[in-house]
């Protein structure tokens, strides 16, 4: 029905009439459609929208609720993880530094065994070359110790004797054996 007659059915009826109160069913049913048609359109231009606004809105906020639980989910595991990340690298550490202290302790007590050789060796190569050197100077000695008592004893006696003759007297000499046994008198 259009707005236009029912207006002028209005018009019309209200001129027939009767004055006072009364209640026209005419004009109830108009304002029924009227309300229907405004509550129709509220609905379809107003209500529908907005309802799908706070649709929205309320998936939005449902997203970032189970983001924020899925982020505090995910923190609380990476702490976890980097805790367990943080032991793993420290017990790594720590046998790295075992082996490496182990290993230095090995090349130290190496090094200190190949030392102790080494003075060994110096040390009887030393004995070895004192000894060398005290029994040339002994021999240095007998011989100066030996031309010396020739000389005296040739002196002393007035012979001359023969360098063999002396050298086998001093060496039984020195030997501790008896001079006397070989001389001639």
């Amino acid at each position: 029905m259009n707005l236009a007659t029912a207006t002028a059915a209005a018009v019309t009826a209200s001129s027939s009439g009767s004055s006072g109160l009364s209640i026209n069913l005419f004009w109830v049913i108009v304002a029924a459609l009227n309300f229907l048609l405004f509550l129709a359109l509220i609905w379809v231009f107003g209500f529908r929208p907005i309802a799908n606004v706070l649709a929205g809105r309320k998936a939005r906020i449902a997203q970032g609720l189970a983001d924020a639980d899925q982020a505090r989910t995910d923190r609380d595991s990476g702490v976890a993880e980097r805790a367990r990340v943080i032991a793993d690298a420290r017990r790594d550490a720590q046998s790295l530094i075992t082996a490496a202290q182990k290993s230095a302790q090995e090349q130290r007590e190496t090094d200190i065994a190949a030392t102790r050789e080494e003075l060994g060796r110096l040390r009887e190569k030393a004995s070895a070359d004192i000894a060398a050197e005290r029994d040339r100077a002994l021999a240095d000695l007998r011989a100066q110790v030996a031309d010396l008592v020739l000389a005296t004893a040739g002196k002393v006696v007035g012979e001359s004797m023969t360098d063999a003759r002396q050298r086998r007297l001093v060496d039984e000499f020195l030997a501790g054996g008896d001079v006397t046994e070989g001389r001639q008198n």
